[in-house]
Formats: structure tokens, sequence, C-alpha cells
């Protein structure tokens, strides 16, 4: 039987993939993304209903909006009621009536579904009311709009990134770049089938890879181009976990296709074995064969683009001061400091004060992609900035806030890293509260080495932290590692290896820490050190005494002073103390000070009168009980 894809069917329906997603969830049937296929009597099925929907919900000929029972369906009520349909539904059923989402309701069961209306809005006509979405809401209160999808092109140097861009653009961007590699980060819109998708060109050589993790940052999806001829390489390998540390999802256009050699089931092999198992093997990913070359498969991987943007449902307030992130910046002679960057939320406009962690400015000039002078940029814009302070660094975030005085960094903490320092090892060790999950990059010196170490390293296991392998290499320790590792928060691991000079510098500036063994059991050692550093200790309470109020001395400039008998154990100065009166706990604070007469002890012994120095004792009595604490890790 032949299969339909989810999207093409939504297409020929004309109505939204996510719309159509929902009606086979109500229909049973489970299918994973706009790209899984069903069967044609599946699909006929769907036609019937939404057709069936459609007609119920048409108004009939030469008359006004429907403002009467029998011609709304529960679905538009509950939509315009802000109700979830499902819980309509068990309302009516509750109420002796049987009806699904797609049926039109009479009276009857209107007067009914009344008690789910607020109160409100009891004397508006369930037909009059207009939708929250269509309601116009104050900045920051919820005013979403859909936006433009911002698309990240990653993958290995010459496999064709920058030529596919070109097809897209119909430009010839590639033929202008020095040796035919992108030199810098660039930004550019496009508009396919009404809509607008933004690309970021992010450079392949590996002296580029800052730029290509800062493109990962700020990306919605990111397309991973694989040469077809010649399969993944070591860069495609980077790509892909730089793309999986941004937690965005991934599409695979296997370029070249028209060359002699392209075998794309190999392509799909090696990308499953890293984890990106294509849809048709029972995976999530997309993959598009197609040749940036004579443009055969560009307009599918667009589709496929803007479809899953609609199934993300991206969206952002075009009301609030914008925010967005630096992509590159330069110094210009002419012009001074000039930042490209990609507004991601909010509107920025001529005037604006800018604030980043490392500068400010006010914007005095802004440039389009296409070097057109704007007013105005909103949400998935990317446009050139001028009028900064000092050039920033790529990957910062900017803010338009409303006073710079007031706001501006001052020039002691002024810093040229967006990046936290991170800890040494030493601290690792003691470190105690964490994150649960430990980021590991791992470089040997042959495979069979690496594979040896995964292997011995996953047997590594505490519950309560997770043990991840970022990624893992055979060769000397690159700044691409480093770069890597500071963009996911990882340390880096190498087995008779050294960083080269550039990753010694990128190290040095980034922060990143990098350890080197020469045998495979003090590098487990070292894991397992800081693993159990990184666990979240144990901690047990223990009585070290009792004590009896008998008189209570309230001294100024001092505070509250109790005079006490020690029944039991003894009593420390700055141990925890808990006040209890009638075997209940009123209060929890700490021994401040302790004398016996009018000496300072460090303690007390049962059997002795001392005076105890309480912290914040307002509601102690005589006769309250005091028990003396101490508090230890187990």
């Amino acid at each position: 039987m032949a299969k339909v894809r989810v999207y093409e069917l939504a297409r020929n329906l004309n109505i939204s993939n996510s719309h159509l997603l929902e009606i086979l969830k109500e229909l049973g049937i489970s299918v994973k993304s706009h790209s899984s296929t069903i069967d044609e009597e599946t699909a006929r099925l769907v036609e019937d209903l939404v057709k069936e929907e459609e007609r119920k919900s048409a108004p009939p000929p030469d008359s006004k909006p429907a403002i009467f029972p029998g011609q709304i369906t529960l679905r538009e009520f509950a939509s315009r009621q802000s109700l979830d349909p499902s819980k309509v539904v068990e309302f009516l059923f509750k109420k002796g009536q049987l009806v699904n989402i797609n049926q039109t309701l009479n009276e009857e069961q209107l007067q009914l579904l009344q008690e789910l209306v607020p109160s409100s809005q009891k004397g508006i006509s369930a037909f009059e009311k207009v939708s929250p979405k269509e309601k116009e809401k104050p900045p920051g209160e919820g005013n979403l709009v859909p936006r433009a999808p911002v698309v990240t092109v990653l993958g290995h140097v010459d496999h064709g990134k920058t030529t596919l861009l070109d097809a897209i653009r119909k430009t010839s961007v590639a033929e202008k770049e020095r040796g035919g590699i992108t030199q810098k980060i660039g930004a550019s819109e496009v508009e396919f089938q009404g809509k607008k998708v933004v690309f970021i060109d992010t450079p392949g050589h590996e002296a580029f890879t800052a730029m290509r993790a800062q493109g990962a940052k700020v990306t919605d999806i990111a397309v991973l181009v694989v040469a077809a001829d010649e399969g993944v390489m070591p860069q495609t390998v980077e790509a892909l976990n730089h793309a999986k540390a941004a937690k965005v999802p991934i599409i695979v256009a296997v370029n070249k296709m028209d060359k002699e050699g392209a075998n794309l089931d190999k392509v799909k092999q090696q990308l499953s074995d890293l984890g990106l198992v294509p849809e048709e093997w029972g995976g999530e990913t997309i993959f598009v064969p197609l040749s940036a070359k004579t443009g055969e498969g560009v307009e599918h991987l667009l589709e496929m683009i803007v479809l899953l943007a609609e199934v993300l449902e991206l969206k952002a307030d075009p009301k609030l001061p914008a925010s967005g992130t630096v992509i590159e910046a330069r110094l210009d002679k002419g012009l001074g400091p000039v930042a490209d960057v990609i507004v991601q939320s909010g509107t920025l406009r001529l005037g604006d004060q800018v604030l980043l962690s490392s500068t400010w400015g006010k914007v005095r000039s802004m440039l389009d992609y296409r070097g057109n002078r704007v007013k105005e940029a909103g949400p998935s814009t990317p446009v050139e900035i001028i009028g900064l302070e000092d050039v920033p660094v790529p990957g910062e975030a900017f803010k338009v806030v409303s006073d710079l005085k007031v706001t501006k960094p001052s020039q002691e903490k002024k810093s040229p890293l967006p990046f936290a320092p991170r800890p040494t090892i030493e601290q690792l060790f003691k470190e105690k509260e964490t994150e649960d999950i430990f980021h590991l990059i791992i470089k040997a010196d042959s495979q069979g080495t690496l594979d040896a170490l995964n292997s011995v390293v996953k047997k590594v296991k505490f519950p309560e932290i997770k043990l991840e392998i970022l990624h893992s290499g055979v060769g000397a320790i690159s700044e691409s590692d480093v770069l890597l590792a500071s963009v996911a928060n990882a340390t880096i691991f190498g087995f008779n290896v050294r960083p080269d000079p550039m990753a010694k510098k990128a190290a040095e500036r980034e922060g990143v820490e990098i350890h080197t063994y020469d045998l495979i059991y003090e590098l487990v050692t070292d894991l397992e050190n800081i693993l159990k550093g990184k666990l979240k200790p144990k901690w047990e309470e223990k009585i070290l005494g009792k004590a009896i109020v008998r008189k209570i001395f309230r001294i100024p400039k001092v505070g509250v002073v109790a005079g006490s008998y020690v029944t039991e154990g003894k009593a420390e100065r700055n141990a925890k103390a808990r006040i209890i009166r009638d075997n209940i706990v009123i209060q929890e604070t700490r021994i401040s000070s302790l004398k016996r007469f009018k000496e300072d002890v460090k303690e007390v012994a049962a059997g002795f009168e001392c005076g105890i120095g309480l912290e914040r004792a307002g509601d102690l009595k005589e006769g309250d009980l005091l028990e003396f604490l101490s508090v230890e890790q187990i």
C-alpha cells in the first residue's frame, strides 16, 4: 500500500502540520514528525474528517457569521473560551451529552457549557467572543507572534556549505572568497513559500571553529552538510557535536549527489552510528539528498526547514525591548566598532541604548544583510550596528536598556571574555553542589586506544551523576576541541597526546581544563575522584548535649543570654542549638558565646552552670530545653 508524507497531506488539505498531527493523535495514530508517513486509507480518513469539519464550520451563503446554536463546533467553542477541548468533551459527557470535538453544538449543550465560561464573560455570546490570540496585549504579557527560523549551516571544509547557500540565495559568494573557504560568519535572509528564513553561514576551516561554535549557539535549526562522495569527515563530527551541545534539531543535507561515487546509504549509515538515524530507518532525523551545483533538491531542503520551523512554533514578542546575540564584530577605521547581531526578541531601533557584558553604546546606524540602512529590526533579523564603545566578543548577548548610566558595566569589571572562569581539577575534587551531568572530551593517539578508553570510561558509574562523552577523536588536542569544551562546559582528557600551541592559547583564554595521561589507570582514578567530588554530600546530625534554661538575661548590644544548667553531654561554642518547649521545637539557632562566670570557654560539660549566648532567640523562656547538635558529613 502506498505511503503519504504527513507534510504533503497537510499541504494538500491546506492545513498546518501541527493541526494534522493533532488530528492523527486524536485518531490514535502515532507519528513522530511531519516527515513521517501514513498509509493511503488513513490519509483518506483524515481528508474526510477535515472536509466534514470545514463543511460544518462554514457559514451559510449570503449570511453573517454564525451567532446562534447549531453552527459552532466544540473545538471552536473551546478555542474561543481558551478551554481544553478534551475537558469540554468530558464535561458534556458527565452531563449526559456525548459530543466529539468536531461536532456542532445545539442550544441545550451551549446552555450547559455556560458553566465553564468565566463569570466576566457570562453576558457575552460565545460566538461574539474574541479569541485571546486576537486581543492586543501590552508588551511583556504574551504578545507573541511567529518569527522566522534562524538556520546555521555546519559541516566539513569544502563539503559545499557556502555553495549550498549560493544556490539558496542565488548569489556567488563562494567564488569571491579566498581559496573557496568562508572567511567570516555572514547572515542572510531568503523567502520561500511566502515565509522568511534566516541563514548563518559558518566557516568550514578548523582555524575558524570558534565562529562556528558561536553560530551554533544562536540557531533554531542546524543544517549539517555532508558530501555524498566523501562521507563523514573529522570536522563533520565536530560540527555535529557543536549542534548537539546547542540542543537544536538537525537536518542533514547530503550534498554533491551529482558526483561520481556519491553514496547516500553510506552517509546514512555513518551518521546513524553517530546518533542521527534517518526517518526511513525508524529514526527522527531528516535527510535531504541534493546537489548545490545543479540546484536539485535545494527546494526540498527549504521545504523541510519551513516545515520543521512550523512544528517548532517559533515565536517572539516584537513589542519588548530588543535582545539578541553578537555573531561577529570588527573595528573599522572609519566607523569604529561594528557588530553583526541577530535580534532574537523584541525590536531594535535607531537610537536604542544597547548593553553587553563587555561594552555598551547607542545604535547610531543600522544596516541589513544587503547593506541597506534600516530604522528597526524585529525578531530573527540579522543587522549590522554601529555605535558601540568597544568591539564586543562573538557570542555575547546584548539587550536594550532605558538608561545606560545606571546599568552599564564599570571599566574595572569589563572583561573581554563572555565565558565564566572554569574550575581547576583541585576545585573539582572539592566541589559539592553542581550539575548532574559531567561532560568529557577524550583524545588519544590511536583508534584502538581510543576505543579502549571509551569502553573503560563508560564503566565509571555513579548513580547520581550522568557521565557523557561529548566528543572523542584521534590526534593532538586542537583548538576546536578546546572551543567545544568551552561551549559545552566540558573537561578534556588526553591520552598519549598533547595540546598544540593554538589549543594551549585557547585553553588559557577560555579557561578550559586539559589533563593528559600516559597510564589508563591514572586517567580513570582522576575521573572517579572528580565524580566523587561532584556527588551531593549526605549530612547527619549528632546530639552533643542538653541544658535547661534557668534565667534569661537581655543585654543591650549583646542579645539574649541564657543562664543554663548542662544536664547531658556538653555545650560547645558555635554549635547548632534547638529551643524545645513542651517537646515541640520552637526555634533553631546557634551558640554565639559561652561563659563560665566571667571567663569565655570553648565548652561546658554536664553538671555545670554557664551563660549561653544565642543568635536570634527572642522567644526564649525560663524552663526551655536547649539541645546542642553538630552536623557531620557521612
